[in-house]
C-alpha cells in the first residue's frame, strides 16, 4: 500500500485536526477544537453534497498516513470568498508620484485603500504539513496543494472563474503583525489575534470601523511599510508554487498583516488544465515497465470520505486510459474498468534543498 493518502476529511479525525492547527493557528484552521469541529462539519456537509449552495461550500483535504493512521496535514478550498453577509475585504497597493518644482522634489509614494467584493473568487487555503513530514521524500507539500486543483478540475462548475490564494507575510515569532499594530489595532482597539479570529464570523466591524479613503503608507512605521505585500519565509516555497502554475501577485494585501493576494483565472491554472478523467484501464501487481513520473490519482464516491487520492507511478495507454497497482488501486477503492480523476506530474528537475522548519503555510 502507498504510505499517504489524501482523502475528505472525517468527524473522526477531529482530534489530529487539532495538532495539526496548532502549527500554524491560521483564521482557516485556528487551534480552537470547536472551531475545528464546525469546520470538519461545514467539509463533511460540502463533500456530500447537503450544502446547497456551492459558493458556501468549505472543503478540508486530509492527508493521511497510512502507517501510523493519523492526519499529518490539510489543505482546503473556499467556494467563494466574498457575499453578502461576509464580503471579501482588502487593501488595493498602488503607487503615486507627487512632485514639487518649485522644490524641485520628487516622492514615490505606495497608497493603500480599501476594497470590497461580494462576488469574490473561489479561494484556497489553509495549507499545513506537520514538521516531521516535511523532509519526506513524497513530495507530501506539493500533494497536499495539487490535490485542490485536481478537484476544482473534477468539479468545475462549482467554482468560480477566479482562484485566489492569500500568503502570509513576515510575522513576529508571537505571531504580531507590524502593519496591523500600525494601522488596524488604532481603529479597532483589538488585537491581531482577536481581530483575526472574529473575521472568521463578522467582518461588520472592518467595514464600520478601518478608514475610507486613501492610506498613504510612508506614514507608518517602517517595519509597517516592509511587511506590504511581501511574502513570508514560511510561504516562500508556496509562492513558487503559485507562480509556476499560473498565479500572480494583483496588488492587494490583506487589511490585516498586509500579505499580499495571488489570483488565477481558473482554467488558466495549468493543473486546472492538465487534469482529466481517466479509465482505469488495470491494477498489476507491479508496473511492467521502470516508471519514472507520477500522477495524482482520485476517486470520488457518494459514500465517506467521497473523495480518495494518491499521488503514485502511472503507465498510460495509447488508448488515454492508465494503469497502477493493484495496491495503490486499493487504497483509494478503485479497480480495472473505473473512471477516476488524473493530474500527471511534471518530474521535478530542481535540486532539492534541505529544510530545517516545518510548517508550510498559507492563509
Amino acid at each position: 500500500m502507498p504510505r499517504f493518502r489524501i482523502r475528505g476529511v472525517l468527524p473522526s479525525d477531529h482530534d489530529d485536526l487539532v495538532r495539526v492547527a496548532r502549527h500554524l493557528n491560521s483564521v482557516n484552521l485556528p487551534d480552537d477544537p470547536v472551531a475545528v469541529r464546525t469546520i470538519i462539519d461545514a467539509s463533511v456537509r460540502s463533500f456530500s453534497g447537503k450544502e446547497p449552495d456551492p459558493r458556501r461550500a468549505e472543503y478540508v483535504f486530509a492527508l493521511e498516513d497510512l502507517d501510523e493512521q493519523r492526519v499529518v496535514g490539510t489543505s482546503m478550498i473556499f467556494g467563494q470568498l466574498g457575499r453578502r453577509e461576509a464580503p471579501y475585504i482588502y487593501f488595493d497597493v498602488r503607487s503615486e508620484e507627487k512632485y514639487s518644482s518649485s522644490l524641485d522634489r520628487h516622492f514615490h509614494h505606495t497608497v493603500l485603500r480599501i476594497g470590497y467584493s461580494y462576488d469574490g473568487p473561489t479561494e484556497i487555503g489553509g495549507i499545513v504539513l506537520l514538521p516531521d513530514y516535511r523532509l519526506a521524500g513524497e513530495r507530501l507539500g506539493q500533494f497536499l496543494s495539487y490535490v485542490r486543483f485536481l478537484f476544482i478540475a473534477c468539479h468545475r462548475d462549482w467554482f468560480r472563474d477566479e482562484v485566489l490564494a492569500e500568503l502570509l507575510p513576515p510575522l513576529e515569532p508571537d505571531g504580531t503583525s507590524h502593519l496591523w499594530e500600525a494601522l488596524g489595532r488604532h481603529f479597532t482597539g483589538l488585537t491581531y489575534m482577536e481581530a483575526d479570529k472574529l473575521s472568521k464570523k463578522n467582518k461588520e466591524f472592518i467595514k464600520g470601523l478601518f478608514p475610507e479613503g486613501d492610506v498613504y503608507a510612508s506614514l507608518l512605521p517602517e517595519d509597517a511599510q516592509r511587511v506590504i505585500g511581501e511574502v513570508g519565509g514560511q510561504t516562500k516555497g508556496v509562492e513558487k508554487l503559485l507562480e509556476r502554475i499560473g498565479f500572480r501577485y494583483c496588488e492587494r494585501i490583506d487589511p490585516f498583516d498586509g500579505g499580499p493576494h495571488f489570483l488565477a483565472h481558473t482554467d488558466e491554472i495549468s493543473l486546472v488544465h492538465d487534469s482529466r478523467h481517466a479509465k482505469l484501464a488495470s491494477t498489476p501487481e507491479a508496473l511492467e515497465h521502470p516508471v519514472a513520473h507520477k500522477a495524482l490519482v482520485a476517486t470520488i464516491s457518494r459514500e465517506p470520505p467521497y473523495w480518495q487520492s494518491v499521488l503514485v507511478p502511472f503507465e498510460s495507454h495509447e488508448d488515454h486510459s492508465i494503469s497502477i497497482t493493484r495496491e495503490d488501486a486499493e487504497a483509494i477503492g478503485a479497480s480495472a474498468g473505473q473512471e477516476v480523476m488524473f493530474l500527471p506530474l511534471k518530474p521535478d528537475t530542481r535540486k532539492r534543498r534541505q529544510r530545517k522548519t516545518g510548517t508550510s503555510a498559507s492563509r
